[in-house]
C-alpha cells in the first residue's frame, strides 16, 4: 500500500474519489484516440501551452536555462529548445497512459530498444547493490518498466500524489509491473532495506537539492545536488548505473491505435561506476555526486528537445555566493581533483560562480 505524504489532501474521502474518477476519465480520452492522433495532438498542445498568456512567466526560465547550457546558441535555437521541452512534456502525458497497455512481457520489444547495455547487465546479475539513476531526460517511467521486463524488479522512490484514491491506483499500477514504489518522504528507512533483500533502487536525481545539499559542475555552473544518494552509494557500496530512455522520431501522424503504433524509445546506458572509483579519493561523495551529474549532462545533450528546461535546476546557490565570500580554496581543489574536467573548465566555473555572486548580490534574478 501507498505510504502515504505529508501533502495529501485533507478533504473528504467521497470528493477526493470523485476528482479521482475525473482525471481517470480524462486519462482515458488519449486510449480512445489511438496512440498516434494523440501523440500528434499532445505535441500541439504543447507546443500551444509554451507560450500562451497563461505560461508567460514559467516559459522565461526555460529560455534561461538553455542559456546557461548552450551560451554559443542563438535566440531561434533557443526559443526552438525552450518550446520543445513542453511539446515532450505533453507527449510524456499521453506515454504515461499507454505505458501499461503496451509495455508488457509480450509486447515490450516493439516499443524499446536497448543500446549496448552489457555493463549494466553484468551489475545487475552480480548480487551487488544497485542504484539506478536517471534525470527528467526522454521518458524516466520506462527505465523502470524495462528493467521489469528484463526481469529486474526495482523499488523506485515517488513523490506521493496529493489525492489518496489517485495514489493507490498509480500505486497499484507500478506494483504489477515489477515496481515497487517507495514515498520520497519515507524512502530514507525503506530503500536501504529493500537493497538488502536484493532490490536494486532507482532515483530521478537531477533536482535541485536546495542551499544545503552538494555543489557540482552541471553544463559549466554549480548546481545543488542531494548528498542522500551519495551517501546511501557509500552505505551499501552500491554500484551506480546511469542511464535514460531516449525517443527516437516524433511519431506524428504514426499509427491510428495502441495495436499498430510503436513508442520508438532506445534504453541507454551513459555510465557505470561503483566504490572502487570513489574510494581513495580526497572526498568520495563528492566525486561520485559530480560524476552522476556529469551523467545527467550527457544524457540532455544527447537530445536536448526532450528534457524539461522549465525546471529550476540552478536556482539555489552556494553559501559563499549567498555570502558574498570569495571562492572557497577547499571547493576549488574539489573540481580540480574530477578528471574529466582540465584547468580551463574549471575556473569557467570558479568564473560563473563569480558572477552568480554578484548577481545575488545586486538582487538580480538567476
Amino acid at each position: 500500500m501507498p505510504t502515504g505524504s505529508r501533502f495529501q489532501s485533507k478533504m473528504p474521502m467521497l470528493l477526493q474519489e470523485a476528482l479521482t474518477g475525473v482525471i481517470r476519465s480524462a486519462i482515458s480520452l488519449p486510449l480512445l484516440m489511438g496512440f498516434g492522433p494523440a501523440m500528434t495532438a499532445a505535441r500541439a498542445l504543447g507546443r500551444t501551452f509554451a507560450t500562451s498568456r497563461i505560461n508567460r512567466k514559467r516559459f522565461p526560465r526555460s529560455a534561461i536555462n538553455l542559456r546557461v547550457a548552450f551560451p554559443d546558441a542563438d535566440e531561434q535555437r533557443i526559443h526552438s529548445l525552450a518550446v520543445s521541452g513542453y511539446e515532450h512534456l505533453f507527449q510524456l502525458g499521453v506515454e504515461i497512459c499507454y505505458t501499461p497497455r503496451l509495455i508488457t512481457e509480450e509486447g515490450f520489444r516493439r516499443h524499446l530498444s536497448f543500446s549496448p547495455i552489457e555493463p549494466a547487465v553484468r551489475a545487475l546479475l552480480s548480487g551487488k547493490p544497485i542504484i539506478l539513476l536517471s534525470g527528467h531526460s526522454g521518458n524516466w517511467e520506462l527505465i523502470g518498466y524495462s528493467m521489469s521486463m528484463l526481469g529486474f524488479p526495482m523499488a523506485a522512490t515517488y513523490r506521493p500524489l496529493d489525492l489518496l484514491p489517485l495514489d493507490s491506483w498509480l500505486f497499484d499500477t507500478r506494483q504489477r509491473r515489477g515496481l515497487t514504489l517507495h514515498s520520497k518522504f519515507g524512502s530514507v528507512r525503506s530503500i536501504p532495506i529493500a537493497m538488502a533483500e536484493g532490490m536494486p533502487a532507482g532515483f530521478v536525481a537531477d533536482q535541485s537539492g536546495g542551499d544545503r545539499g552538494l555543489f557540482v559542475p552541471f553544463f559549466g555552473r554549480l548546481t545543488s545536488t542531494y548528498k542522500s544518494i551519495g551517501l546511501l552509494a557509500m552505505q551499501t557500496g552500491a554500484t551506480i548505473i546511469c542511464g535514460n530512455a531516449r525517443r527516437l522520431h516524433p511519431l506524428d501522424g504514426e499509427g491510428g491505435g495502441s495495436g499498430s503504433a510503436s513508442m520508438g524509445y532506445t534504453i541507454q546506458l551513459v555510465d557505470v561506476f561503483g566504490p572502487e572509483d570513489w574510494n581513495g579519493r580526497p572526498d568520495p561523495l563528492y566525486y561520485l555526486t559530480a560524476r552522476y551529474r556529469r551523467a545527467m549532462e550527457r544524457m540532455i545533450l544527447q537530445a536536448p528537445d526532450q528534457y524539461l528546461w522549465m525546471h529550476r535546476v540552478w536556482r539555489s546557490r552556494p553559501l559563499h555566493e549567498r555570502s558574498g565570500k570569495p571562492f572557497p580554496d577547499a571547493l576549488r581543489a574539489k573540481l580540480g581533483g574530477l578528471p574529466w574536467l582540465n584547468d580551463a573548465s574549471a575556473e569557467a566555473i570558479v568564473d560563473r560562480s563569480d558572477r552568480d555572486a554578484r548577481l545575488v548580490a545586486a538582487g538580480s534574478p538567476l
